[in-house]
C-alpha cells in the first residue's frame, strides 16, 4: 500500500496562492475590475485581499523591520477587521483602477517570496504554521468567491462571455427521490478539534434530534421548474412573509441566472448561457426560494445537525472545484445519499449562532467569524466551486436568507 507523504508547510502555501491565479488565467484585463453589485468584489481585489491577509497577519509581525510592498495596500485591501485600522469602503472597491493588474500580481509575488524566506526560517514554529493555515483556507475561501463574483460580473454582459470552456461529465438521470430515515436520540455534532476547523465549528457537543427522514438527493432543476410552471412564486401562502416580500420587490420570478425562450429554459454559467440540465441540482435559490419549494412540496428543510449527523460518515467526495468545470451536474453514483459534499451548498432551516461554549479566536482573527452570528442561515456541503481540501462535515457556511449569488441548493427533509 503506498503511503502519501503530507505536504509541508512551503508546499502548500505554494500550490494554494497557485491555484488562485491559475482560476484567473482565462480573464482579460478589463475584467478585472469589475464590480457589478456592493456584495460582490472585484477579481482584482480578491487576489490583493488575500496577499494582504498574509502580510497583515505574519509577515508584519514575524518579520523584524518588514518592507511593505506598499503601506497604502494596509487601508486598500483590509475587508472588514476593525480591530486592525480602516479600510475601503466595499460597495467602492469596483472604482479603484490603481494598483493595476500587474502590480498586484507583483505584488503577490513579494509577499509570497517574503513568506517563502520567513517559513524557511521558522520551519516547524507552531504559530506560525497556525496562522499559515488559517490563511491558506481563508485564500480557499476567496477562490470560491473569486468565481462567484466574476460569474455575477459577467452576467450583465449581454455577450455571455466564458471563464473556461466546460468539458461536459458523463450525465445520468436524477435517481428517483426518496428518504433516508435516522432515529431519535442525543448526537454529536461539530469538530472534534483533530486537523484544522475554524472557530465556528466547535466544541463538539451532545443534542437531540428527533426521528427524521431525509431525500437522498438535493432537488434538481427540473423538479424547480414543476413549482415554478405550479404558481410557486404568485402563491404568497408558500413564502415567508420576508421572503414573499423580497419576491414583490425583486420580481424573482424562477432562480438567479434563469431564463425563459421560446418555452425553453437556459441559465448563465461560467461556460456562457447553456440549456438547463433538468436533472442536475438548482443552484442559486435563496434561503427563502428553497424554504418556499419545501412547504409547496410538503416537506421542510433540515436542520444544520440534522444533515451533519446523516453525513458525516460518508466519504468526502463529489463534485468540487478542481473538476473545473463550476457548474452543478447531473453525475449520480448509486449511492444512498448522493451529492452529500461538492455540486451545490444545501441550505438548512438553522440561524448562524454559535455553538454552546463557542469562544472565538483572540485578537483581530476573531472577528472572522463571530461578528456575523446574527440573521444569516447556515448551509453545507460545500459546492462545485469549493476546494476539495477545504471542506468537512462540520463546516459551516453561512448567508443573508435572500442572497443567491453563491452555489446553493438544498435536499429535503420530513418529520417521522
Amino acid at each position: 500500500m503506498t503511503t502519501v507523504k503530507p505536504k509541508s508547510v512551503v508546499q502548500e502555501y505554494r500550490d494554494v496562492r497557485y491555484y488562485s491565479e491559475k482560476l484567473v488565467q482565462t480573464l482579460e484585463v478589463e475584467d478585472f475590475v469589475v464590480q457589478a453589485a456592493a456584495h460582490v468584489s472585484p477579481t482584482k481585489w480578491h487576489l490583493a485581499h488575500t496577499t494582504w491577509f498574509f502580510e497583515k497577519f505574519i509577515l508584519e509581525v514575524y518579520v523584524p523591520d518588514y518592507k511593505y510592498f506598499n503601506e497604502e495596500f494596509l487601508f486598500l485591501f483590509n475587508s472588514y477587521y476593525e480591530t486592525v485600522g480602516e479600510f475601503h469602503p466595499q460597495q467602492k472597491r469596483g472604482l479603484i483602477t490603481r494598483p493595476t493588474v500587474r502590480e498586484t500580481m507583483a505584488y503577490r509575488e513579494h509577499v509570497d517570496q517574503e513568506m517563502k524566506e520567513l517559513l524557511s526560517e521558522k520551519e516547524g514554529d507552531a504559530t506560525i504554521t497556525s496562522l499559515v493555515e488559517i490563511g491558506l483556507q481563508h485564500e480557499q475561501q476567496h477562490q470560491e468567491l473569486i468565481l462567484m463574483d466574476i460569474k455575477y460580473n459577467f452576467s450583465f454582459n449581454p455577450l455571455y462571455p466564458s471563464l473556461k470552456e466546460k468539458v461536459d461529465p458523463l450525465l445520468k438521470e436524477a435517481p428517483p427521490l426518496s428518504f433516508e430515515e435516522y432515529e431519535e436520540g442525543v448526537v454529536e455534532v461539530g469538530h472534534d478539534g483533530g486537523g484544522f476547523a475554524f472557530d465556528n465549528e466547535g466544541p463538539r457537543h451532545k443534542t437531540y434530534l428527533h426521528s427524521y427522514k431525509l431525500a437522498n438527493r438535493p432537488v434538481t432543476n427540473g423538479e424547480f421548474i414543476q413549482f415554478i410552471e405550479s404558481g410557486g412564486y404568485e402563491e404568497a401562502a408558500y413564502w415567508l412573509s420576508d421572503g414573499w416580500s423580497k419576491v414583490k420587490e425583486e420580481q424573482w420570478k424562477h432562480p438567479e441566472y434563469w431564463q425563459e425562450k421560446d418555452g425553453q429554459w437556459f441559465y448563465f454559467t461560467l461556460s456562457g448561457l447553456k440549456e438547463i440540465d433538468l436533472d442536475a441540482p438548482v443552484v442559486h435559490v435563496s434561503f427563502y426560494e428553497a424554504d418556499a419549494y419545501a412547504r409547496w412540496a410538503g416537506k421542510r428543510l433540515p436542520t444544520e445537525q440534522e444533515w451533519e449527523h446523516a453525513m458525516e460518515n460518508l466519504l468526502l467526495d463529489g463534485h468540487f472545484m478542481e473538476d473545473e468545470s463550476f457548474q452543478p451536474h447531473a453525475g449520480y453514483t448509486g449511492q444512498s445519499m448522493e451529492k452529500a459534499y461538492g455540486d451545490v451548498w444545501e441550505w438548512t432551516q438553522s440561524p448562524y449562532v454559535p455553538y454552546p461554549g463557542n469562544k472565538p479566536l483572540e485578537g483581530a482573527l476573531g472577528e472572522y467569524n463571530a461578528k456575523f452570528m446574527a440573521n444569516q442561515i447556515v448551509l453545507k456541503g460545500g459546492s462545485c466551486v469549493t476546494p476539495r481540501s477545504h471542506i468537512r462535515s462540520t463546516y459551516r457556511n453561512f448567508f443573508h436568507p435572500h442572497m443567491r449569488w453563491q452555489f446553493s441548493g438544498f435536499r429535503l427533509a420530513e418529520d417521522v
